[in-house]
């Protein structure tokens, strides 16, 4: 009963770490094929056990059963009434190699969808059919939990309660594995409640100063290092580029929508790099998950909007999206987080899907004190011509970056620029065309009017960039509503603290020029023009006050330095340096054994005695430069089994072979030098296990003997 006991808690210490996947897909889809891998390999170590013919079969018979499991649970749309079939098998081969990759490119959390979660199953299969066959010796059979644990982590660390409980758990079980694995008998009875205790203990108090100190607040490994989709290269037309050609033909419609709210603007694409010729979209892009959280340096309260869209003719890999999407149902396209570009992944042709959005609810007055956003990077202007910058510390009245100052170039450019009609529009927003339209014709559609504001705004430090799509026409909430080219719009957004990006308007066609009307502000869009409406002119505006952390304070505040939180990090980096020590030296040995073993003729043969010298010296045996092997043999005879020094009086003669018999080591030779090392290897593992343990963390053996150098 023991034994079926701790076989049943090691398959708890494979699955547990599963279900810490949970954060990244869901309790449930987590949940679901981990049992069924679980269940599978119970059965298989259940059966095993009461026939002991299956017993050499047990880790084949799990690994079948489990994969069968996974099948049915997680790829039964692969199947042909159960029977898998070759679809099946390519998607097991891809879940294996690339789903891991996949889920590091999707937003969390990810949707549950074959392609991405298979590889959680399949490492928990693995893992238990490690932790059940390594059972002889318990610390092995803990090792891959602990490794399926660190990936978890990996992606998505646990955080506060949650995870001072996961851990005591993950504690319990190992504790509960060294105990039943431990032989049974009075004696032993307070070392076995040792063996519950302290790790429980020991998990408890680590938990509790981790969340303490820690509180949740360090992002995972993958926050830092997610991974981008790597899109086809299809050269695409410029959405900014096309403002122009679409207002020549402003009945054609694009797509519809069906909202219960009323809508402002649709955007396609937000454009924030310039090299001074060209505008550039993000290209950070990530497969879109089940929904999507707020970005984070966004505070205000938000309201969610929804909207199904039907795109009858896609022209562009864009779809028409909001800036801060929550969800996306109908179909699964990659989107930019940073700006909520969505762009479809399947080929052109009628798109229908369901949108929800998140709204910031900020009031007015409110919104025209914001600070802007100061974490936002700056971005790129190209050679800027003369004149302009001169005219962007005019627009702004000199006043410091800020919100106001936005306002104040807005109502600048709308007030002394002019929005072109007509047959013949400009086009272009590179500086040859902005320095055309704010120097000299001062005439422009919405494109040259939204480059110029981020142009002139990144100049005196506001944080800007454009977005391209379009306005959207007035109609009641609930009823189809199309949008044609002529609602083509681009507008300038500003980068506002605690808010995100507020769209602005300095060509003021957002209501809709040319007799088209517009919908009237709603949400953000509708703060924003309250708070244009109340600014006061610009000669009465001043400075807001810069916040106390950026006054001067003269040097005399004292200055606390957080050593809580720098206990942590110490106390980590160095019980990382103790085992990357512990783990360095063996790996290294290891690295170091299989190149000498790729060496071919006489240096492999040599690199063979150097391999045999470096084992005998790990153990103690003193082997000066310039010792033979035969020299090597007679000290070995004084401490080391007759073995040993058998294998280095072989190993002498196939160095002789190889270096004074002329004709060079052969294969032959070459395996039989190996030979005569395994042979080594062999008797000294033999030795006692102090004695093993010593010697695979001498550090001294990586280093050659030290040469002597000859004095004329």
């Amino acid at each position: 009963m023991r034994a079926r006991l701790a076989v049943w808690c090691a398959l708890l210490t494979a699955a547990v770490p599963g279900l810490f996947f949970a954060p990244v897909f869901g309790f449930v889809p987590v949940l679901v094929p981990n049992a069924a891998v679980l269940l599978a390999c119970v059965l298989v170590a259940e059966v095993c056990g009461r026939l002991p013919v299956l017993r050499p079969w047990r880790p084949l018979l799990a690994l079948v059963a489990g994969l069968i499991a996974i099948v049915e649970t997680v790829l039964r749309d692969t199947t042909e009434t159960g029977v898998p079939t070759g679809e099946t098998w390519r998607a097991l081969v891809a879940g294996a190699t690339h789903s891991w990759q996949l889920t590091l490119q999707s937003t969390w959390p990810a949707r549950p969808d074959a392609e991405l979660l298979l590889f959680v199953p399949l490492a928990v299969l693995l893992t238990a059919v490690l932790a059940v066959e390594l059972l002889r010796w318990t610390p092995a059979a803990l090792a891959p939990g602990l490794v399926l644990l660190g990936v978890s982590q990996a992606y998505v660390a646990l955080t506060g309660p949650l995870a001072t409980v996961a851990g005591l758990a993950y504690a319990a079980l190992s504790a509960t594995l060294f105990a039943l694995r431990r032989p049974y008998s009075v004696s032993v009875r307070r070392v076995t409640a040792l063996a519950l205790v302290v790790p429980v203990l020991l998990g408890t108090a680590g938990a509790v100063v981790v969340t303490v100190l820690d509180q949740g607040n360090r992002p995972s490994l993958s926050a830092r290092t997610g991974r981008e989709v790597p899109l086809p290269p299809t050269r695409v037309t410029n959405p900014l580029d096309e403002v122009a050609a679409r207002l020549k033909q402003p009945e054609n419609p694009v797509f519809s929508y069906t909202s219960p709210d009323r809508v402002d603007r649709w955007r396609l694409a937000v454009l924030d790099e310039f090299d001074g010729a060209n505008w550039f979209p993000d290209d950070d892009y990530r497969r879109m998950g089940t929904r999507l959280d707020p970005a984070p340096g966004v505070t205000a309260p938000t309201t969610i909007h929804s909207a199904q869209i039907q795109y009858s003719t896609v022209d562009t890999p864009w779809l028409p999206s909001q800036a801060a999407p929550a969800e996306v149902t109908g179909v699964a396209p990659l989107i930019a987080p940073g700006s909520g570009m969505l762009l479809s992944q399947q080929p052109a042709g009628p798109v229908g899907y369901r949108l929800s959005w998140r709204e910031p609810d900020v009031d007015a007055r409110k919104l025209a004190d914001a600070p802007i956003d100061s974490t936002v990077p700056a971005r790129g202007l190209g050679a800027v011509p003369p004149g302009i910058g001169e005219l962007a510390r005019t627009a702004v009245g000199g006043l410091r970056p800020s919100f106001q100052a936005a306002f104040v170039l807005e109502r600048y450019l709308s007030t002394n620029y002019h929005v072109a009609t007509g047959p013949e529009l400009p086009t272009g927003s590179g500086w040859p065309q902005l320095g055309n339209f704010l120097l000299r014709t001062k005439r422009g559609t919405s494109e040259q009017f939204a480059a110029s504001y981020v142009a002139l705004a990144r100049i005196v430090g506001i944080p800007a960039r454009i977005a391209v799509g379009f306005r959207a026409p007035a109609a009641p909430p609930g009823t189809p509503v199309v949008v044609r080219d002529g609602d083509v719009l681009a507008w300038p957004e500003v980068a506002v603290a605690g808010v995100g990006w507020v769209p602005l308007d300095p060509s003021g066609t957002a209501a809709g020029p040319g007799g088209r009307p517009g919908a009237s502000p709603t949400g953000l869009a509708a703060a924003t023009a309250q708070a244009r409406a109340e600014l006061p002119p610009t000669r009465d505006l001043k400075d807001p006050q810069l916040p106390p952390s950026d006054q001067d304070t003269g040097g005399t505040e004292p200055v606390n330095l957080p050593w809580a939180q720098l206990i942590v990090p110490v106390l980590l980096g160095l019980v990382a340096l103790l085992v990357l020590g512990v783990a360095g030296l063996p790996a290294a040995k290891a690295w170091r054994r299989y190149r000498r073993r790729r060496r071919t003729g006489a240096d492999g043969v040599l690199a063979a005695w150097w391999e045999a010298r470096d084992l005998v010296r790990a153990h103690g045996v003193s082997c000066p430069a310039g010792t033979t092997v035969r020299e090597l043999s007679v000290a070995a005879s004084v401490t080391l089994d007759r073995t040993v020094v058998d294998g280095l009086v072989w190993l002498a003669s196939q160095v002789d072979i190889a270096l004074w018999s002329g004709n060079g080591a052969d294969g032959g030779t070459l395996n039989q030098a190996w030979g005569a090392v395994d042979a080594i290897r062999r008797s000294l593992a033999e030795r006692s296990r102090r004695q093993r343990v010593r010697a695979a963390f001498d550090p001294r053996c990586l280093f050659p003997p030290r040469e002597v150098v000859a004095v004329a």
